[in-house]
């Protein structure tokens, strides 16, 4: 029983820190350019497959295909941000999150195009074996180990570079005002772009860990991931690093929970629903804080 409830927990550490990375991606754009951009869940997908195709088709090593994700990403997230979002800087709200539910399905629709509809296997790429412990009775895989090691590297990187970097600290200006940061001479145009461009590679690397532990990879691959990560953004504190992080690990572990002790039908519900309770006592979510606007 005990072994059974550790090796759950572990499961939900591990799928919690993949929407972790995830919903860093989220919380990094909304907290700087004040925007949700929908399409990322979209941008794990197209991660995914660019490490399908240098792995299967190419047949180069595991760890090009990751660097070769992380590339095409960040160069898809820049030209995301360039074409469809920069036009709408000063654009009503309700039009960019429009533009980015259309820039989702475009993703989409192009995968489709370029890949088929057909499911492909995913080969994952951590192959070093699973950890067996208490005489094989619990066993952790080799996924999970490097998910959660990904994780917690990415966020003290992310925590570093946003406090102690000249860009960092641009970006922690642009959050606060982006009027008052382009006076104080920070390019705010550029600022926004290196903000897609480390939120879209964070989702390369989310995506090949996500098809590493679910070998399965289709167009809409990132979709309910992606909307479980936003929620998990917004379970943390929207805007806040570190409650991404808290808010997707614990959004994993509820999550499976959820399936093993209450049942595999409802595990989504529960999540949700748990949510909805979280928003209703603390709204501006677990790490986030309350920002008063003037009328």
């Amino acid at each position: 029983m005990h072994l059974s409830f550790l090796s759950n927990l572990i499961n939900g550490i591990s799928l919690g820190s993949v929407y972790a990375i995830i919903a860093l991606g989220y919380t990094m754009v909304y907290g700087i350019a004040k925007m949700l951009n929908f399409a990322h869940g979209d941008v794990i997908m197209i991660g995914a497959y660019i490490s399908f195709c240098v792995t299967q088709y190419l047949n180069l090593p595991a760890w090009l295909s990751v660097l070769a994700a992380m590339f095409v990403c960040t160069l898809l997230g820049m030209t995301i941000e360039r074409l469809a979002y920069k036009p709408l800087r000063s654009a009503p709200s309700l039009a960019v999150l429009i533009t980015a539910i259309g820039m989702s399905y475009f993703l989409q629709n192009l995968a489709l195009l370029i890949w088929g509809s057909n499911p492909k296997s995913f080969t994952s790429i951590i192959s070093f074996g699973p950890l067996r412990l208490f005489d094989g009775q619990l066993i952790i895989s080799d996924v999970a180990i490097v998910t959660v090691l990904a994780c917690i590297l990415i966020m003290i990187g992310l925590t570093w570079f946003t406090g102690k970097t000249r860009m960092g600290k641009a970006m922690r200006a642009v959050s606060e005002d982006k009027g008052a940061a382009q006076l104080m001479g920070v390019n705010v145009n550029r600022t926004i772009s290196v903000t897609f461009a480390i939120g879209s590679a964070l989702a390369a690397i989310a995506g090949v860990l996500l098809c590493s532990a679910y070998p399965t990879l289709m167009p809409t691959t990132g979709s309910m991931p992606g909307i479980k990560a936003f929620t998990a953004a917004v379970f943390g504190g929207i805007g806040s690093i570190p409650g991404a992080m808290l808010g997707g690990i614990l959004l994993g572990i509820i999550e499976i929970f959820g399936k093993s002790y209450i049942s595999t039908e409802l595990g989504d519900a529960i999540v949700f629903a748990i949510l909805i309770v979280i928003l209703l006592v603390k709204p501006a979510g677990l790490l986030g804080k309350k920002i008063r606007e003037k009328v």
